[in-house]
């Protein structure tokens, strides 16, 4: 975190990868670095996650009042949950986050850049855009607030193949265009979501880091791609 860049934003949402650290880590530091200024400003984290191993029908709450890290537990924001639980498209899956990485891997970095915090953990199954964008307008809240969608880019690609799409997936990140295909960006369906709420909220996206698995600690044959994007007021 510390030799990550800092840029003079002040997101209201991030777009971060959920790879292992040594692929993916820097650029999701980079993301995470641009909240220092916000260390003691936000409380409350709401994060979206795609799910990998549980097929689930809408937005999955974890059952859950802690989620445990070797730093130590985050707490469930309660309030959050009470807020979003009476949604049709709201459920709860403990199985769907019981292995699921892509919320957990985040609680790390936020750990290191926010001073303390709670956090609602989302996993998105089959929803729409419109189904995600509900459930941020009814607990998007204030500067209190940071929305955090976890998502890698596109997947096993050769390495000047996978840049060119991911950097037109970006793009269309950039320019608020959705939906974003899902073979594209695993995390497509809050990303999404966040750029229907983005829309509705006049928030602009800025491009913090785009790079893949051949730039970090992969072979080139077959990459993963990641970036790192703030929304910010527009």
């Amino acid at each position: 975190m510390s030799s990550a860049r800092h840029y003079d934003l002040i997101p209201k949402a991030l777009i971060v990868p959920h790879a292992g650290y040594m692929y993916s880590g820097a650029i999701a530091a980079t993301g995470y670095a641009a909240l220092s200024p916000m260390r003691d400003v936000i409380k409350r984290v709401i994060l979206l996650g795609p799910t990998h191993r549980v097929a689930v029908r809408g937005l999955a709450l974890p059952g859950a009042d802690y989620f445990d890290t070797p730093l130590g537990p985050v707490k469930v924001d309660d309030d959050a949950v009470r807020a979003i639980a009476d949604l049709p498209q709201v459920t709860t899956s403990v199985e769907a986050h019981a292995l699921e990485h892509s919320l957990e891997v985040h609680l790390p970095f936020l750990i290191q850049v926010l001073s303390d915090f709670t956090v609602l953990p989302l996993a998105v199954g089959m929803a729409s855009a419109e189904e995600v964008a509900e459930v941020l307008d009814c607990i998007w809240g204030g500067d209190e607030t940071l929305i955090v969608i976890s998502s890698d880019l596109s997947h096993y690609l050769p390495y000047a193949t996978a840049q060119e799409v991911d950097s037109a997936t970006v793009q269309s990140i950039l320019e608020l265009k959705q939906p974003i295909a899902h073979d594209h960006a695993c995390g497509g369906t809050p990303i999404s979501g966040l750029i229907r709420a983005a829309q509705r909220h006049h928030l602009k996206p800025y491009l913090l880091d785009l790079r893949n698995s051949g730039d970090t600690a992969g072979s080139r044959d077959q990459v993963v791609g990641y970036t790192a994007i703030a929304f910010c007021y527009s």
